[in-house]
């Protein structure tokens, strides 16, 4: 459906930064899918195939929401399962500011919120058109808000040559 480019913040959230970039270059998000559309709050994708199976990952990283970044519209954010500590490779993209999904205030553990880590600078109308697609495409695991027809994730590439590269891969989880 056309180009999204991202810029990542590695001083705000350099944890979420290198293990993604460390999907990258590995391209586990090549020929995976779009496989949550929830119009007026986010896309999402990761470790879906074009199968609608999920792909080996990593193990989770450690949550980076104190970094001051908000989830605001145009944002990309870790997704993650009710404990903190536990985000892979999943990743959304807000539509809207998404305050709400911030750290909570007073909370000094780091035990609340979703890391943003970077925002998208180029594509942001790609992303919007993707949100006009039909939904219950029944694949993924959010089956009622994937796409009918699937929005493949084509290549994930690094742009900037001269970042440093991502922290070496501990061999994948099932």
């Amino acid at each position: 459906m056309g180009q999204i480019i991202l810029e990542l913040n590695r001083e705000r959230a350099p944890l979420t930064v290198a293990n993604f970039l460390r999907y990258v270059t590995e391209k586990h998000f090549d020929n995976t899918v779009i496989y949550r559309v929830v119009p007026r709050f986010v896309i999402q994708g990761g470790s879906v195939g074009m199968n609608g199976n999920g792909k080996p990952v990593h193990d989770p990283i450690p949550l980076e929401a104190n970094n001051g970044l908000s989830n605001l519209r145009g944002t990309i954010t870790m997704a993650r399962s009710s404990d903190p500590a536990s985000a892979t490779a999943e990743f959304f993209i807000n539509l809207v500011d998404n305050t709400g999904l911030d750290q909570m205030m007073g909370d000094t553990a780091n035990q609340t919120g979703y890391a943003v880590f970077g925002r998208v600078s180029q594509g942001m109308e790609v992303v919007d058109l993707i949100t006009t697609l039909p939904l219950g495409g029944g694949y993924g695991p959010f089956g009622a808000n994937a796409p009918l027809i699937p929005v493949i994730i084509r290549s994930a590439t690094i742009l900037d040559p001269g970042a440093p590269p991502a922290a070496p891969a501990p061999a994948p989880t099932p």
